[in-house]
C-alpha cells in the first residue's frame, strides 16, 4: 500500500470514528410536566401577553427545537412570535443570538385542544447547562383551562404586548411557573441520549433554592456533563408535586401520565423512578387516611411503569424512597410501607439497578430520619445539600450500560 492509500485510509477511519449527527435524532435537554390549570378569572388570555421563560438546560448543541403545549386546553391555543435566545441575566437575553422560531414554516401556531406543537428545526447553539430564554406571545382568546408546570423553581418573565423579541422586557412581571411551555430537544449523534428523572416534589425540587439549579436532576446533570463517557446524556425533569403512583392529585397519577411524560420524551435511554412517598403519605395519614393502598399495590404500580418502560427499550433504575418520620402525614405504619417498597427496589429483578437516596439523605444514628444536613425542614423535602448528597450518590456507570 503507497502513501496515498495510506492517507486516504487514516482519513476515512478518522471520520467513521466521529459520531455522525442523524438528522432526525433528537434528544431532550429539558422538559417538565404539564398539569392543568383552571383559568375562571381569566389570568390567561384576558390580553395579549408576552410569556419569557427561562429554563436551565443540560445537553448542548447546535440545533433545537421546542415544544409548546395545550395538552389541558379544553379549545385550541394560538401562539405567536416565539424566539429563543441564551439569557444573560434577568429577563435580558443574547439578541445577537436570538433565532424566531417557526412552526412548519410559520410564525404562528394553533394547538387543538389536548394536543402540543413542536417547531421547526432552529439553528442555534446552545451550550451545556446554560440558561435559555423561551418567548413567545399569547393573544387575547378564551382560555378556560391553562396547560402549565405549576412549580418552576424559576423566576420567568411575562410583559403585556408583543415584545418576544426585545432584549428586555419594559416593567415585566415575574411568575414562577412554566406555562404553555414543555420541552427543548437539541439534534444530536446516535450515541447520545436522554435520563428521564420522573417523580414528585423531590424530583421537582421542593425547598431547593429558586434560581440556583439545586435539584438533584440538575446535580446529575452537572456531573454527567464533566464526564467524557457520560456528556452526551440530557437530563429531563419529569417532576411533579404531590404527584402519587395510583391515584390522580396534583397532575395525573404517574401511570396514567407515563405515556406522556416518559415515552413520548426525545432520545430516551434510561429512566429514573423516585415515587410513591405521597401514596404511602395519604394512604397512612394519622389524622385523615385517603385513596389507602398497599406496599403491594404500589410495588406492582412500580413493576407497571418499569415493563412500559422496557417494551420501549428503556433501561429502568430505581430510587429508594427518602426518609420522612417527622412530616406531617408520617406514621410508624407508613414508615413500614416505605421500608417494604424500598426492599423491593434493592432486591428487584425487575429493574436493572438503583439509586439508595435513603442511604445518601438519612441520619446514621436514626435512619428513619433524614440527617440534619439534609433536611429542608419539614422533614419530607431534602435541603440544597440533601439534593446535591442524592445527585452525588448516582453511579454514573448504570448510564454506560
Amino acid at each position: 500500500m503507497n502513501l496515498r492509500h495510506l492517507a486516504v485510509t487514516a482519513c476515512l477511519a478518522s471520520l467513521l470514528s466521529v459520531p455522525a449527527l442523524a438528522a432526525d435524532h433528537w434528544v431532550g435537554t429539558w422538559a417538565t410536566s404539564p398539569v392543568a390549570l383552571p383559568n375562571p378569572e381569566a389570568k390567561y388570555g384576558a390580553a395579549e401577553t408576552t410569556y419569557r421563560e427561562i429554563v436551565h438546560i443540560s445537553l448542548g448543541g447546535d440545533t433545537a427545537r421546542i415544544i409548546l403545549t395545550n395538552e389541558f386546553g379544553l379549545a385550541p391555543l394560538t401562539i405567536n412570535s416565539a424566539y429563543v435566545a441564551p439569557r444573560t441575566q434577568g429577563s435580558e437575553i443574547d439578541v445577537a443570538n436570538a433565532r424566531p422560531v417557526t412552526f412548519s414554516g410559520r410564525p404562528s401556531v394553533t394547538l387543538p385542544a389536548g394536543a402540543l406543537a413542536v417547531s421547526d428545526p432552529i439553528a442555534l447553539k446552545l451550550s451545556p447547562l446554560s440558561d435559555v430564554a423561551v418567548s413567545f406571545v399569547v393573544p387575547a382568546q378564551p382560555i378556560e383551562q391553562a396547560t402549565h408546570h405549576g412549580f418552576a423553581d424559576q423566576t420567568s418573565y411575562t410583559a403585556p404586548g408583543s415584545v418576544a423579541g426585545a432584549k428586555s422586557l419594559e416593567t415585566p412581571t415575574e411568575i414562577t411557573d412554566w406555562p404553555f411551555l414543555k420541552g427543548i430537544d437539541v439534534r444530536a449523534d446516535d450515541k447520545a441520549g436522554a435520563i428521564v428523572a420522573f417523580g414528585d416534589s423531590i424530583t421537582d425540587g421542593a425547598r431547593s433554592t429558586r434560581n440556583t439549579n439545586q435539584r438533584w436532576p440538575d446535580i446529575l446533570a452537572q456531573r454527567l456533563q464533566a464526564e467524557k463517557k457520560t456528556r452526551r446524556l440530557g437530563v429531563l425533569n419529569e417532576g411533579i408535586g404531590g404527584n402519587r403512583v395510583l391515584h390522580d392529585n396534583t397532575g395525573p397519577s404517574a401511570l396514567a401520565r407515563f405515556d406522556r411524560d416518559v415515552l413520548a420524551q426525545a432520545g430516551v435511554k434510561y429512566l429514573l423512578i423516585l415515587e410513591s412517598i405521597n401514596d404511602i403519605g395519604h394512604a397512612q395519614d394519622p389524622v385523615k387516611p385517603y385513596d389507602v393502598v398497599s406496599a403491594e399495590d404500589l410495588i406492582a404500580g412500580l413493576s407497571q411503569l418499569a415493563a412500559r418502560a422496557h417494551t420501549h427499550g428503556i433501561k429502568v433504575y430505581g430510587a429508594t424512597l427518602t426518609p420522612y418520620v417527622g412530616a406531617k402525614y408520617s406514621s410508624p405504619a407508613g414508615e413500614a410501607m416505605r421500608q417494604a417498597v424500598n426492599q423491593w427496589i434493592r432486591t428487584s429483578k425487575e429493574l436493572d439497578g438503583f439509586v439508595d437516596f435513603d442511604k445518601a439523605t438519612q441520619d446514621p444514628a436514626n435512619p428513619s430520619a433524614f440527617s440534619a444536613a439534609a433536611d429542608g425542614g419539614d422533614h419530607l423535602h431534602p435541603s440544597d445539600a440533601g439534593y446535591k448528597a442524592m445527585g452525588n450518590s448516582i453511579d454514573l456507570k448504570l448510564f454506560t450500560k
